[in-house]
């Protein structure tokens, strides 16, 4: 890899004004790589060590990209960097189209296509082991990978994956989502606590003491509670592993939905019924684009395993309705 970039003299990052965009000046993936390097590290020493350049290389290249996009991506006016809100929108475009480029090239994945399957915990719930089995004796030819990968959208909207099984309401642009069914929420309180004992609990029980939050992939946040209900206190985490260990360290305790429960059973955290916390959604997510050409088999045994369990019923559309 060059650490030169294709044009232009050397240009230090800046605030400032969006430069004109100059569309004849190629980019080229070292590009896209050097501001997902910055955009991770928010540090240019790191970024370029992490590339194994040097640091004028770095800001050389990300300035190049900036000039042919016409506008700032990285704020340096502060001594901190940031970035712009063009950044922010950019990032999930950038790292996809590299994880598309490495994909495209890996050695391994020549002669197949395997499908990945993202999720953040929990996978498909009790579907999960049923999808796997069923997908591998009718589609031996596609492998369907599963991923779990801490993020709010299981890496979908940076390209790391071809689909996700994600839960709760999902705020990103240039997503195609469709509800497959939806889960109870519980509690999960530290198993030697007195909510333990509980048959079932309301949230204002777990609002007396810290609460546990996994801010990261999670779907839990202190608006579940009533504005003047809300936890006397919060414990963010950003995972859940962390989640678990925290409450089972009696640090707080937690709400999740129950295939945590049913696939995470954990060494000191007991799960208990929440009697007035609403039902999570769980769905299949995509983007809105062309993609794998076996997403369409993926969500027609989605929806044919979960039609063989008449506890769980997709909800009903409107004749002519799309997926939401």
């Amino acid at each position: 890899m060059s650490e030169e970039p294709t044009t232009g003299r050397p240009v230090e990052l800046s605030s400032g004004q969006p430069t004109e965009p100059s569309p004849g000046r190629s980019v080229e993936l070292r590009h896209l790589r050097a501001f997902l390097a910055v955009a991770d590290e928010l540090n240019i020493t790191r970024a370029a060590a992490r590339l194994r350049l040097t640091q004028p290389a770095v800001s050389r290249t990300l300035a190049a990209l900036e000039r042919h996009l016409g506008v700032r991506l990285v704020d340096r006016s502060t001594h901190h960097l940031a970035l712009t809100p063009d950044g922010v929108a950019f990032r999930d475009k950038a790292a996809a189209a590299v994880a598309a480029f490495d994909e495209a090239l890996d050695p391994g994945r020549l002669r197949t296509w395997p499908l990945r399957l993202g999720h953040a915990w929990s996978a498909f719930g009790p579907y999960t082991t049923p999808l796997l089995r069923t997908w591998q004796e009718r589609f031996p030819g596609t492998p369907l990978e599963l991923l779990r990968i801490d993020d709010r959208t299981a890496g979908l909207t940076r390209g790391e994956v071809d689909a996700a099984l994600l839960r709760g309401p999902v705020d990103a642009p240039g997503l195609v989502t469709e509800v497959l069914f939806t889960e109870v929420r519980m509690a999960a309180v530290t198993a030697d606590g007195p909510l333990a004992a509980r048959t079932s609990l309301r949230l204002a029980d777990l609002a007396g003491g810290p609460v546990v939050l996994n801010t990261v992939s999670g779907t839990t946040t202190v608006d579940l509670w009533p504005p003047h209900a809300r936890p006397a206190a919060t414990l963010t985490v950003g995972n859940t592993d962390d989640w678990l260990t925290a409450i089972a360290a009696g640090r707080g305790s937690g709400v999740s939905t129950a295939s945590t429960a049913d696939l995470h059973p954990y060494a000191g955290v007991a799960y208990v019924p929440l009697d007035d916390a609403p039902a999570v959604p769980v769905l299949l997510a995509r983007r809105d684009a062309p993609g794998h050409p076996a997403l369409p088999r993926l969500v027609s045994l989605a929806r044919e395993i979960i039609a063989r369990d008449p506890a769980h019923r997709p909800p009903e559309r409107a004749p002519g309705e799309p997926p939401r």
